[in-house]
């Protein structure tokens, strides 16, 4: 029976056994940044832009705001999202909604606003909306 001895048994050589996990880190990184990319990034998505349009649009009649038409903007407001809407002019001030944190989104427009019979003043339409 024959013995083996140690210059003969398997080895492996030092550079290849580097080599080998030189490749096995490479292959991870790499699929760790495919991943990483591939992952969708959470979304700041400002709200309070569109909702500004729609309020616009709920309030306006050929062209000028009307602030006695609140009661349609109830759905105007995104789901799940409360919703502040203030018309502002020189001398008057309309308010609908609860009052909205620091932290809401906001979004303004300039419109003409309906004062009085045959008036029409310029205004601001202020629009918060939060979670």
């Amino acid at each position: 029976m024959r013995r083996s001895s140690v210059r003969e048994r398997c080895q492996t050589e030092p550079f290849a056994a580097l080599a080998a996990a030189f490749v096995v880190a490479l292959a991870l990184s790499v699929w760790a940044g495919v991943f990483e990319a591939s992952v969708p990034e959470p979304v700041d998505r400002n709200v309070a832009e569109p909702t500004a349009d729609r309020v616009e649009r709920a309030l306006t009649v050929a062209g000028v705001v009307r602030p006695d038409r609140t009661g349609s903007l109830r759905p105007a407001g995104p789901e799940g999202y409360e919703l502040n809407v203030t018309l502002t002019t020189d001398h008057e001030r309309w308010s609908f909604g609860p009052s909205a944190p620091g932290t809401a989104d906001a979004a303004t427009r300039r419109v003409s606003v309906y004062t009085d019979p045959g008036a029409v003043s310029p205004g601001r339409l202020e629009v918060r909306v939060w979670t």
